[in-house]
């Protein structure tokens, strides 16, 4: 019943364009390696992982991405409870943990996008419930763990970095944890991280100049750049992290289980484990510059079970319960209002399947063969044509100014504005129009809309959709 619901949410949930790059990176990591063969803004183990399901998937991948991504919520939800009975609470508690965890913005944003969130989290959650045990000492057993579940922890920790690199926080908590508590077996925690170590270590050889600039320094460069373009330089302050944390937090009962589990933080011996992860989290939600929804979900996981510790031995008061129901209702209130829309326009992801069946139809008709450069990419795998490699980051680096030069954007496979040249890359069709309903990124289809224009190439309308292709040549003999 989770898994539906999930999944439903999923396909109402609003297009957001922070997808684009990593449906583009999925398919294209079927017959290419990430930063090698083309560029991935992210560590590499999602798209490789999930190639092959997306191969399987074919022209349903986008919308296919999405309902995994509610899969991995599932197992996120249930394996809070797992962690949460391990550590001591009652079934009653643990569920209820889970249900306040399913309640918040955070999550169900997370798990009803296809980006690079839900995957970390999961095996994060999966993590943390191996991590933990029921006895009467409050979740820590005489014999430590076994080496083949501590091998498997440091797997998961390591599987979660090397698909979002902000997980390396807690993974890093986690280890020093065993280190000071060698029943953890922190020499086999570190031996099970290994394998996934070399994995990233070796594809991060075959390309070196380009992981780092991919996975370090445009994430870290990129965002205050386009921020202060764009006027909203403000964003990248402290007060508005601060206020946006808050902000986020409060859309479920996050922020109110975070002020319970600061106020409780020694209540049992697992509060040591679960508070380090806990504030772990926190730090990695709140290093990048804006903060965002998704980047404070690795709190959640032990944050609702340290929730459920504390309940389980000091029930929660009337006012309490009040003020969670509260903290629930503005949770799913976001999540609701989507619903609602979709009830009146349709469901986002059958309107952008339509969308591409629509491009598909067209560049049937214009014999269209070649790559396809925009800066929407997640309808390009419905048509049946290829992702052009450039354009990979859909409008992420596009839209950047003197991070590369021309060589070193070569080098990288990403192309800016500024260097964009139709006449040098092997283009079928320039795809414009996704990005025209976004703040600030309908002067980058603008953009490449001007190029095709000074190219010479024809415009050709894609009928009941927001989208135009631009190709080259003579229309086809009919």
């Amino acid at each position: 019943m989770v898994s539906l619901v999930l999944a439903v949410l999923a396909m109402a949930r609003p297009i957001d364009h922070d997808e684009s790059q990593y449906v583009a990176a999925t398919v294209l990591a079927q017959h290419g390696l990430p930063y090698r063969d083309f560029a991935y803004l992210q560590t590499p183990l999602q798209p490789l992982l999930l190639a092959p399901i997306a191969a399987v998937m074919a022209t349903f991948v986008y919308p296919g991405l999405r309902l995994l991504n509610a899969l991995f919520g599932t197992v996120i939800l249930l394996s809070v409870y797992v962690a949460a009975r391990r550590a001591g609470a009652s079934v009653r508690t643990a569920f209820f943990a889970a249900a306040m965890l399913g309640c918040c913005d955070i999550f169900l944003f997370s798990v009803g996008v296809a980006r690079n969130d839900a995957l970390p989290a999961m095996l994060l959650a999966l993590a943390l419930a191996m991590a933990l045990h029921r006895p009467e000492d409050g979740g820590s057993r005489d014999d430590g763990q076994s080496r083949r579940d501590a091998a498997l922890i440091g797997l998961l920790l390591a599987a979660a970095t090397a698909a979002k690199i902000s997980y390396a926080l807690p993974a890093i908590a986690y280890g020093g944890w065993a280190l000071a508590n060698r029943r953890a077996r922190p020499i086999w925690v570190a031996l099970g991280a290994v394998p996934v170590a070399l994995f990233v270590l070796r594809l991060a050889a075959m390309a070196p100049d380009q992981f780092v600039f991919q996975v370090l320094t445009f994430p870290s460069a990129a965002p205050a750049e386009w921020y202060q373009a764009t006027g909203r330089a403000a964003k990248l302050t402290l007060g508005y992290k601060v206020l946006d944390s808050v902000k986020f937090l409060a859309l479920g009962p996050a922020l109110l289980a975070l002020a319970v589990v600061a106020r409780h933080c020694r209540i049992a011996p697992v509060m040591t484990l679960l508070g380090l992860l806990v504030g772990a989290g926190l730090a990695a939600g709140l290093i990048p510059s804006p903060t965002w929804r998704q980047y404070l979900l690795p709190i959640l996981p032990a944050l609702f079970v340290a929730l459920a510790v504390i309940w389980e031995r000091q029930a929660p008061g009337r006012m309490m319960r009040i003020l969670v129901v509260i903290f629930a209702c503005a949770g799913v209130a976001p999540t609701i209002d989507g619903l609602r829309l979709a009830g009146r326009d349709g469901l986002p992801m059958i309107t952008a399947f339509r969308h591409s069946i629509a491009i598909r139809r067209v560049m049937d008709l214009q014999g269209v063969s070649g790559p396809v450069a925009t800066l929407s990419p997640q309808y390009v795998p419905a048509t049946g044509r290829t992702i052009d490699p450039y354009f990979a980051t859909g409008p992420f680096y596009f839209r950047s100014h003197g991070l590369l030069d021309r060589a070193d954007e070569g080098r990288n496979r990403l192309v800016s504005a500024d260097h964009f040249n139709i006449g040098q890359q092997a283009i079928g069709a320039i795809m414009v129009g996704g990005e025209r309903s976004v703040r600030g990124q309908d002067r980058l289809d603008l953009a490449l809309e001007r190029r095709a224009i000074v190219a010479g190439w024809r415009k050709v309308i894609v009928p009941d959709s927001p989208f135009c292709l631009y190709l080259p040549g003579t229309p086809p003999a009919r």
